[in-house]
């Protein structure tokens, strides 16, 4: 029997409630369908970084090179540690170290959720690029608390970087109903952002077969809204993928329903899978989270370890599961009925 080796990272507040949550679905999934899971839990968190002075170990990285798949929860609890610490200890690093470039975040609606928008027939694949462009870290302050402070911030697109996620873009977007829209804003920054346009229209000319067009990111935001069922796969950089995969969320009932993937595509590390809600530090601990975008991410993480059949039937039992409106309404239920309904509705 094949077993595979899960890294968990329950990280901050709610990801501890969701993340069990998951883990219990999947490990159901696994035994109905042959094969199982060996999970290590590593307690890497904001209260860990208090205790410890960092996010995680001088060797976590290492440690987590050995296993098939990661799965995280949240990570951040402001009032205890600053965003910009916690993000920049454990969740870049990870994602940079494993090359997980290409974010994938998945938004439909379930059934029985009711979004904000009139039209409820979109589905929309969007791809971030997830280790460079505005998040690569460049940049600094000096003469820091004088009238005289600057801080620089410089965004890094690569060649490489550009072109590997495009091209991961039209690989799904030829997978799935071909068309992809590229997200920029080149009228107004005319080095990064032409420079990303000028290699969407070349690589354009290998995928003949996939209908192309470039979007100003305030136009894509306006479109995601007004006509959502016109998108398919959009493609975008670190910064605005991460904007408009909230937005997403959004219209597709909420981020209890937004989940992710960060994949390295060539395998040759770790890929990871979390929900996009963060730790909901107000909500931690009250058992109303709700899990079915960390089990949805958990579906994602078992599509890309080959046990497609398995993540279906997790898909399947979390649509069950809104269909009958559990889940489906922000607040209404509880995190254990919610969970207790996916793992009823496996059988």
């Amino acid at each position: 029997m094949k077993t595979y080796k899960i890294a968990l990272l329950p990280g901050d507040g709610i990801g501890r409630d969701v993340t069990a949550a998951a883990k219990a679905v999947l490990e159901k999934v696994a035994a109905r369908n042959g094969f199982s899971f060996a999970v290590s839990s590593y307690p890497w968190s904001c209260d860990y970084y208090l205790e410890h002075g960092s996010m995680m170990p001088a060797n976590g990285i290492e440690t987590l090179r050995s296993f098939d798949a990661i799965l995280l929860g949240a990570v951040g609890w402001p009032r205890k540690v600053p965003d910009s610490v916690s993000l920049h200890g454990l969740l870049l690093p990870i994602r940079k170290a494993f090359v997980q470039y290409a974010n994938i975040r998945p938004h439909r609606l379930l059934p029985g959720v009711q979004g904000p928008l009139r039209s409820e027939n979109f589905d929309i694949l969007c791809i971030r690029e997830n280790t460079e462009g505005e998040y690569s870290g460049a940049g600094g302050r000096v003469h820091q608390g004088t009238d005289s402070e600057v801080a620089v911030e410089t965004s890094v697109f690569t060649r490489k970087g550009v072109e590997r996620i495009l091209r991961f873009g039209f690989e799904q977007a030829r997978a799935r109903r071909g068309k992809l829209a590229s997200v920029t804003k080149s009228n107004a920054q005319k080095y990064s952002m032409v420079f990303w346009d000028e290699i969407t229209q070349r690589l354009s000319a290998e995928y003949s077969d996939v209908e192309v067009t470039s979007y100003h990111i305030d136009a894509m935001a306006a479109r995601m809204v007004m006509a959502p069922d016109s998108l398919d796969v959009v493609v975008a950089s670190n910064l605005f993928g991460d904007i408009l995969t909230d937005l997403g969320a959004a219209i597709q009932g909420g981020l209890g329903f937004a989940a992710s993937a960060n994949i390295n595509p060539n395998r040759s590390a770790p890929s990871m899978f979390e929900p996009v809600h963060g730790s909901a530090p107000d909500i931690a601990h009250l058992g109303i989270a709700n899990p079915i975008a960390a089990i949805w991410s958990g579906a994602m993480m078992l599509e890309h370890l080959g046990e497609t059949a398995a993540a279906g039937k997790v898909m399947a039992a979390i649509e069950a599961t809104t269909a009958r409106g559990i889940g489906s309404i922000p607040g209404k239920d509880k995190t254990d009925a919610i969970t207790s309904s996916v793992l009823s509705a496996l059988d």
